[in-house]
């Protein structure tokens, strides 16, 4: 009976330190997609000293990196110690692997720590390179698979490889020759592994939403679906940029410029309340943008030139390789918005600018047939 009683106190035991680990786990990934990194980083490096052996701490250490450089893409000051910190998950899941080749844990943050090295690479456009941590990642997750096949966080990394192995080449064609090197992806099926781990996954789960929410608005041009998705990330983390700016392209996509205008206001709001990832160029542009627009639909054209005249000024601070679609727009709604009023000389200045820039969408056909019409009167 004694020796049953300290077997159940034992296993009890396990139990619960199993329970609070993976409870410290996912409060530090919340607290990562909540935007409050100093605690995040509290809360792993704590991880780490208590559970030296397991990789999760490290990993998500270099998690609360990736998120400083996706609120802020344009800042590669972070882009070194990201890949210094999946260097380190790296070197402690070999040494677990030298101990037990069949470690699920040291097999699947290896896996992740690869493939996100190798998104921060794709973001870079280092494309060689982006391709050769995909191939060495994932024979590392299907033998991660294969000895758990229950792990759905596991099927994250096999959805993103299906699906994007399937899509990229025909999106972009200078990658399609590397891909001869690369099992055949399978788009479907990829989607259908990233809503499994959407679902039910223990700690990708997030990512998993954020990967379908990304795919159905870009890829698949279904912004209902990616509506879904998006409405979910920023119900559950509402000062994630990220999320707020998605939210409301899908909102715009769908022809909602009401729902639009509305999130775009909040992240003005929060840009002017200076919080983290809210307060750079490129998401003030974009709230000033989707602003302005609403304010034109409603005639309220005062307000709009104000907001359009924003997204122009930091456009063309932004804007260092060519024009983009924000410049280019908010430069011919002013002009529309200046023809309307009888304001025919600006109007004119305007439209001859747009001349001068990338033909984006129907500007330049627009500016032509309005400056022949202007010029005649």
């Amino acid at each position: 009976m004694k020796k049953i009683c300290i077997w159940i106190l034992f296993v009890s035991s396990i139990y619960l330190q199993a329970q609070n680990y993976d409870s410290v786990v996912t409060t530090g990934i919340k607290q990562i997609y909540n935007i409050k990194f100093t605690e995040a980083e509290k809360t792993f490096r704590s991880l780490i000293a208590d559970y030296p052996d397991k990789p999760a701490g490290r990993f998500f250490l270099a998690m609360v990196d990736w998120w400083k450089i996706l609120i802020n893409p344009d800042n590669e000051s972070y882009d070194d110690i990201f890949f210094q910190k999946l260097e380190d998950v790296i070197y402690q899941c070999d040494e677990l692997l030298v101990k037990n080749p069949d470690n699920v844990d040291a097999l699947f943050f290896k896996g992740g720590a690869i493939g996100f090295r190798g998104r921060l690479r794709a973001y870079r456009e280092s494309w060689i390179k982006a391709a050769d941590d995909g191939r060495e990642a994932l024979p590392i997750v299907e033998h991660a698979y294969k000895l758990d096949p229950n792990n759905l966080d596991v099927q994250l990394g096999f959805g993103i490889y299906n699906y994007y192995a399937s899509v990229i080449p025909n999106e972009y064609p200078l990658i399609k020759p590397l891909m001869i090197f690369f099992p055949d992806g399978d788009k479907q099926k990829g989607i259908e592994q990233l809503a499994s781990t959407a679902a039910n996954g223990k700690y990708a789960k997030y990512e998993a939403r954020y990967f379908l929410m990304t795919l159905y608005y870009t890829y698949e041009k279904n912004p209902f679906k990616a509506e879904e998705y998006s409405k979910i990330l920023t119900a559950d983390f509402p000062d994630n940029p990220v999320f707020e700016r998605w939210y409301g392209r899908v909102a715009a996509k769908k022809g909602n410029y009401v729902q639009a205008d509305s999130i775009f206001r909040n992240v003005w709001n929060k840009a002017e309340m200076n919080l983290p990832g809210y307060n750079s160029s490129k998401t003030i542009r974009e709230a000033a943008y989707y602003i302005a627009y609403q304010y034109r639909i409603t005639a309220d054209y005062d307000s709009a030139m104000v907001y359009f005249k924003k997204c122009e000024e930091l456009s063309r601070q932004i804007d260092t390789d060519e024009e983009s679609g924000f410049l280019v727009y908010s430069v011919m709604y002013q002009a529309q918005i200046n023809d309307t009023l009888g304001k025919k000389e600006k109007a004119i200045e305007q439209y001859e600018s747009l001349l001068e820039m990338r033909d984006y969408g129907n500007a330049h056909s627009i500016a032509e047939n309005n400056l022949e019409r202007l010029k005649k009167n």
